[in-house]
């Protein structure tokens, strides 16, 4: 999994990376706006969820620092390019997105 998700960060394609919880009310609400990002963006981006409290997930949630759900991450070519915690919309993050694109 950490390969893996090395590898997408490091693509040209930008990564849009989900951390969340399932006990979690706003993650829940992020879930339908990340499906329409993905309806908007298609192949363009990469979009995954990570799940804070699965023990594969841990290591990164400590190396970004993560302490609030949802918290969403962007990363292109290797950087960290954006992040923020709460929901937002599927619109704005597509508008976020975009330069990377």
């Amino acid at each position: 999994m950490l390969d893996e998700f090395n590898k997408m960060k490091a693509s040209d394609k930008p990564l849009l990376v989900d951390f969340y919880a399932e006990w979690c009310g706003p993650c829940k609400m992020m879930t339908p706006q990340l499906e329409k990002l993905k309806e908007l963006v298609g192949d363009k981006a990469n979009i995954i969820k990570l799940n804070i409290d699965k023990p594969l997930n841990r290591s990164l949630v400590y190396e970004y620092h993560v302490q609030s759900v949802p918290t969403l991450i962007l990363f292109h070519k290797g950087e960290l390019r954006w992040r923020q915690s709460g929901v937002i919309s599927a619109d704005n993050l597509k508008e976020i997105m975009e330069p990377y694109m």
